[in-house]
């Protein structure tokens, strides 16, 4: 055998070798740097015992403010590898209204088309493909039903169960919201997780062979809150 046809064997297991190699290691390697990437739950970080809102005076029109976010939640898989996927965007709006000590009103809009995670690859599915922002680009949340707290002390968090249509792909659905709200020293802050299943908005989750996106995953948000 000449010479440089040994050579060329050798390149060419050379490479199947790596090819090989990287099919293997490669799902270990991105699930590796999904996870390190992955938001945590939101929480509450109110802790102040104090607060510059009148606990006796919390009716009137309240307004989301700086520091908030929302986002999604979704599993994927990868050559057996599962990893968990969260996208974030801080371009959340909205207005809220309280009687006493009742939310009765609230609208909360989310702008889809900047929700991004590290891969701006899935980024790219996610707004065009997915969600298609280009024909619809919030998604909105419309409380229902009121929502009554107990007398709230400054940083002690009450939890709750809100009702209200979240508008998502151009498709309402009627959702029930666990939450969590807290005053804090500048205002108030909720915060909660919406389960959804994207067949339900019309929503096709991707299956690319070498990757899957669950059926399911959740809507999740933290919201600092500004009293007018």
């Amino acid at each position: 055998m000449k010479k440089s046809t040994k050579i060329a064997l050798w390149v060419t297991g050379g490479v199947v070798v790596v090819v090989a190699a990287a099919l293997v290691v490669g799902p270990y390697v991105y699930a590796g740097y999904v996870q390190s990437n992955e938001a945590a739950p939101p929480t509450l970080s109110a802790t102040s015992g104090t607060s510059s809102v009148d606990v006796d005076d919390l009716s009137g029109a309240w307004a989301i403010g700086s520091g908030s976010f929302a986002g999604y939640r979704v599993d994927e898989v990868l050559y057996d590898q599962h990893v968990t996927v969260t996208g974030r965007t801080d371009q959340v709006t909205g207005d809220l209204t309280v009687d006493g000590l009742t939310l009765t009103a609230a609208t909360i809009t989310v702008d889809v088309a900047s929700i991004s995670t590290p891969e701006p690859a899935r980024d790219a599915y996610f707004r065009d493909s997915a969600l298609e922002v280009s024909r619809f680009p919030t998604a909105t949340f419309t409380l229902t039903a009121p929502v009554t707290a107990e007398r709230p002390a400054p940083g002690e968090p009450q939890s709750f169960t809100a009702e209200g249509d979240l508008t998502m792909h151009g498709v309402t659905q009627h959702v029930s919201v666990d939450l969590q709200a807290a005053l804090t020293a500048d205002g108030g802050q909720v915060t909660g997780s919406i389960p959804v299943t994207f067949d339900d908005y019309g929503v096709q989750a991707p299956s690319l062979g070498f990757v899957t996106v669950e059926n399911s995953g959740s809507v999740e948000f933290l919201l600092n809150l500004t009293q007018q």
